[in-house]
């Protein structure tokens, strides 16, 4: 029974040591990103910086007020929001089933490995007039620019991790009697599934970045379009806070996706 409290205890201790350690993290943040906002704008007040140019808090807060009482602010973004979703469902989506297919027989991914690693070096800002001509000015064009971005390094990092599982446990599952399906269901998928969400963190940014990328070429809204728009015209205050949204969107797709990757690796 001693042993078990002395145990208890330790574990107490080392959780509050931990969670304490998080909660002085988290404030060191805020107070990081809180000591920026008050510099940049003491800054812009005191003609440190060209507030025009550089903006501040103060003036980006009106510009808010202003374009989303226009509705402004919120239609851009959600064209922006809708576009990325889509690209990043296909992106995992075509991703997985192409590893898969590749790892199933490896022949067919010797034959397409060249192809798809000079297609993955390609900077894709190049291929998108090309999909303008092809298909034109829509939400298509910027949907298949932006899966071009991440789709490519999607499938090979994939693959790589699909091969690389433990050999052991496949062979077990084969001396055992079970078939190649079975290995890919109760081996490959669990064994890299931290890996696939992992994936997912990092395609979800890059399909953000595909879609703003795609937008400056060949849209008419969204908040890339809106970064171009109000860069030609010297709105500095409505770029620079369509980044901050662009920032502000990238991080509560993470946040999503970590929750979700922690209760998935969890259960």
């Amino acid at each position: 029974m001693k042993t078990k409290q002395s145990i208890s205890s330790g574990q107490l201790l080392f959780i509050k040591k931990y969670r304490r350690k998080q909660i002085t993290i988290h404030l060191l943040r805020i107070v990081l990103l809180a000591s920026f906002i008050i510099l940049w704008e003491i800054s812009a007040n005191t003609g440190i910086i060209d507030s025009f140019i550089f903006s501040s808090p103060s003036r980006l807060i009106k510009a808010f007020k202003l374009y989303s009482e226009n509705g402004t602010i919120l239609s851009h973004t959600l064209i922006t929001l809708e576009e990325t979703v889509i690209c990043f469902s296909i992106v995992i989506i075509t991703g997985l089933i192409i590893a898969v297919i590749f790892w199933w027989n490896e022949m067919i991914f010797k034959v397409f490995e060249p192809f798809l690693v000079v297609l993955n070096s390609l900077p894709k800002s190049a291929l998108a007039p090309l999909f303008i001509v092809w298909l034109g000015t829509n939400m298509k064009t910027i949907v298949i620019a932006a899966v071009s971005v991440a789709v490519f390094g999607a499938v090979l990092s994939l693959y790589e991790h699909f091969r690389q599982t433990d050999q052991e446990q496949i062979k077990l599952i084969y001396t055992l009697g079970g078939s190649k399906l079975q290995v890919l269901i109760k081996v490959v998928i669990p064994a890299n599934l931290p890996f696939i969400l992992n994936i997912m963190k990092v395609n979800m940014g890059l399909s953000l970045v595909g879609v703003i990328i795609g937008e400056f070429v060949a849209a008419n809204s969204g908040i890339g379009y809106l970064i171009l728009y109000s860069s030609q015209i010297f709105k500095l205050d409505l770029m620079i806070l369509s980044i901050i949204i662009l920032a502000f969107i990238a991080s509560v797709f993470y946040i999503i996706l970590d929750l979700l990757e922690k209760r998935i690796i969890k259960k």
